[in-house]
């Protein structure tokens, strides 16, 4: 199983950042992305949950200003880049903070605060410099796809297709959302077995 975050690794890129008012009232903290700035892999997903502020640890990025530290989201992620070897990716969001629904859950983040958002995450890989960037979902995939000049039309025909991004210096490999991965993988024709070795072979021929 995965272990949990380095706090000292986290990279608050602009404390208190205040772009999105929305954003700001609702947040706990801000989930800054986290992990060695020299890592290879980079994983983005799309924003933070609302967290559980009485978990043991696990409270999610809402809660320890750290990306995919939920309990759910952050382990499966992380368990997949481990199996996959490689542990040492760095992990943040498209967009930092805890999108509210009015409900106490999380809604799709809006494209405003995606574009308020996008100079942190473009900073982000400025300083990692990463081979490869493995996004989570539609919302993290598309905003990496915009970039490289491609069009999303369908997630699933994407999953664990490398697209080159010149304007990143990078290569963006999308994955299923860590939410639906247990139900997504059979639809791909895999079980967590060939997803994992798939996902790793992908990632050793980029890196």
């Amino acid at each position: 199983m995965a272990e949990f975050p380095n706090p000292e690794e986290a990279n608050p890129i602009e404390p208190g950042c205040a772009r999105c008012p929305q954003l700001v009232e609702a947040r706990e903290c801000i989930a800054w992305g986290v992990g060695p700035l020299d890592a290879d892999v980079v994983v983005v997903g799309e924003a933070p949950g609302a967290g559980n502020p009485d978990a043991d640890q696990w409270r999610g990025g809402n809660w320890t200003g750290m990306s995919y530290t939920a309990r759910h989201s952050g382990r499966i992620v992380r368990d997949l880049l481990d199996d996959a070897g490689y542990p040492d990716a760095y992990y943040t969001n498209a967009v930092k903070c805890f999108p509210p629904d009015g409900e106490g859950s999380n809604r799709e983040p809006a494209r405003e605060e995606l574009a308020n958002c996008f100079p942190h995450l473009e900073t982000e890989l400025g300083q990692v410099e990463p081979r490869v960037v493995v996004t989570t979902g539609t919302h993290a995939t598309r905003v990496l796809f915009e970039r490289a000049g491609r069009e999303l039309d369908s997630l699933t025909d994407a999953i664990l297709e490398p697209v080159p991004c010149p304007p990143l210096d990078t290569t963006v490999l999308p994955v299923l959302h860590p939410a639906y991965q247990h139900m997504w993988i059979s639809r791909l024709g895999m079980d967590y077995e060939a997803y994992v070795e798939r996902l790793a072979d992908e990632l050793d021929a980029l890196v």
